[in-house]
């Protein structure tokens, strides 16, 4: 997924206001104890409903109306209820159970978000009432119906996310309070796999393959991988206490970390011969300064200068817009990286490079495959359609979308499709992906005799050209890294290549 973090926040509290300065004339109840809780509940529920009805019919990428979204999650219920009902009879909207009518009110305009979500909470409040199973569902659970009901129609990518998945999704796309390393789960141990450098347990002398036995004095072979998980992750500046087992270390010992704000890292750099080899596994906040560090760590350091340049973007699910637009930045001098179109103005954007090739035009070849989507695909599309790099692998996933993150106010979040993405030649991404210059779909055999291959054949051939056939796969083959490291490596064969990749007069023109 390829995530715009456009700041929507503003907009967002803005609304939840006029939510709440309309909530009492919409939401009316007499003045007891058990009505104002009603109420309380009700109004709750009316600013959630109201916010997300709202930001989806104004920035989905299709025009939608406030009416079918509400229409859809209210019929949402019938998956935690299936004896509910809910249709429009006429200019009325009627809740029922196996039939029997428990609730009718009028239908408002179509277009009228902030009326819509008023009826889906009191219809929601009414459900809560007449079903024991809405009931004990939970106000979460409600919500979570009514939005997967109001955003089924929609696409693949847009979806909602309650607190707790969400608060997972922001730890990903931002990083979290923990102190930086990942375990394993083995005979009621927990096994320490990485570190993440310069971390708390890095910085405490903890490594890989070191055993956790206790959390702030919990034995772990008590505790489910969600409980030790949470044991370790906090506030940044709260401490934790572990107990670390060592193999040839004759006593564990106690050690106190204090956490602090954590990014998982996406990166790994290392030298394959005189090839710098770089795997990007995710876009998250630090991606592209990651990606950076290692160019420099090895370009500028005073490290032996690389003959080539490898960046492995296989399996790559996407992440951050920016963020890819970041790095394609780093190998870009200048021309377009990509932009994005859609029916709402804010997601009309052209992003363009605007520093310097870092690498200095040094030979890059690009790795996709059939996991590689959205931010991984703007990387690979730039590079190839600039003629920056030799793209190698098999067509990428084709995610050609862009979502965007809406907070809601009991902290869910609704993760919107609203643009399409358009590279720099132009030609339609969704459902297509990018097109490698050298195919390695259903590829066996041994790495010389295919490199020598690829250079005798004509461009066809040797699937070379947007428009051949490269079906996606998911290629975690070494051949394919030695096809890559093979062309990097060797001036001469990349020039080739490069002179042979696709020309980007042969896109398809991309109609907005």
């Amino acid at each position: 997924m390829i995530v715009a973090m456009a700041d929507l926040r503003t907009a967002v509290h803005r609304l939840s206001a006029l939510v709440l300065a309309g909530l009492v004339a919409a939401c009316a109840v007499p003045r007891s104890e058990v009505a104002e809780d009603l109420e309380f509940r009700i109004n709750s529920a009316h600013r959630v409903f109201a916010i997300g009805y709202r930001v989806v019919a104004d920035h989905y990428i299709e025009p939608v109306s406030a009416e079918s979204l509400a229409m859809e999650g209210l019929r949402g219920l019938g998956a935690l209820d299936p004896a509910l009902t809910v249709n429009r009879e006429g200019d009325t909207v009627v809740l029922s159970s196996a039939g029997v009518g428990l609730a009718r009110h009028a239908a408002p305009e179509a277009d009228d978000s902030h009326a819509w979500a008023a009826l889906t909470a009191r219809m929601s409040v009414s459900s809560r009432a007449v079903s024991p199973a809405v009931a004990e569902a939970g106000a979460e659970r409600l919500y979570e119906a009514v939005f997967d009901g109001a955003l089924a129609n929609l696409d693949t990518f847009s979806r909602y996310a309650g607190a707790e998945e969400a608060r997972r999704d922001r730890a990903r796309r931002d990083g979290y309070g923990g102190i930086g390393l990942s375990l394993k789960f083995v005979g009621g141990t927990a096994l320490v796999t990485r570190l993440v450098a310069g971390g708390p347990a890095a910085l405490a002398g903890i490594r890989a393959g070191d055993r956790i036995t206790h959390v702030d004095g919990a034995p772990v072979g008590e505790l489910n991988t969600k409980a030790v998980a949470g044991r370790l992750r906090g506030k940044p500046g709260s401490k934790v206490l572990l107990v670390v087992e060592r193999l040839g270390r004759a006593d564990p010992w106690s050690v106190r970390l204090e956490r602090t704000h954590i990014v998982p890292d996406t990166v790994e750099r290392r030298r394959v011969g005189d090839v710098l080899y770089i795997a990007v596994k995710g876009f998250n906040q630090d991606t592209a300064g990651n990606v950076a560090a290692a160019l420099y760590a090895e370009i500028e350091n005073g490290n032996p200068q690389p003959a080539g340049l490898v960046l492995d973007l296989r399996g790559n699910p996407g992440g951050l817009l920016k963020q890819a637009v970041e790095v394609a930045d780093l190998f870009l001098g200048t021309g377009r990286i990509v932009a994005t179109r859609s029916r709402h103005p804010d997601s009309l954007q052209i992003y363009d490079a605007g520093g310097r090739d870092l690498t200095e035009g040094l030979p890059l070849v690009v790795m996709v495959d059939g996991r590689s989507a959205s931010a991984a695909e703007i990387v690979a599309a730039a590079l190839q359609d600039q003629g920056r790099a030799i793209v190698v692998g098999t067509s990428s996933f084709g995610k050609g979308t862009v979502q965007t993150v809406v907070p809601l106010p009991n902290d869910g979040e609704i993760t919107l499709t609203w643009s399409r993405l358009v590279p720099p030649s132009g030609y339609v991404l969704h459902g297509r992906g990018v097109r490698p210059a050298v195919c390695t779909s259903g590829m066996t055999g041994d790495e010389a005799e295919v490199i020598r291959r690829l250079v005798a054949s004509t461009p066809a051939a040797a699937g070379l050209g947007r428009d051949a056939e490269c079906p996606a796969e998911s290629r975690s083959a070494e051949l394919d890294r030695g096809i890559a490291v093979r062309i990097a490596g060797d001036g001469a064969l990349y020039a080739r290549m490069l002179g042979r990749a696709p020309s980007v007069a042969a896109a398809t023109p991309h109609s907005p």
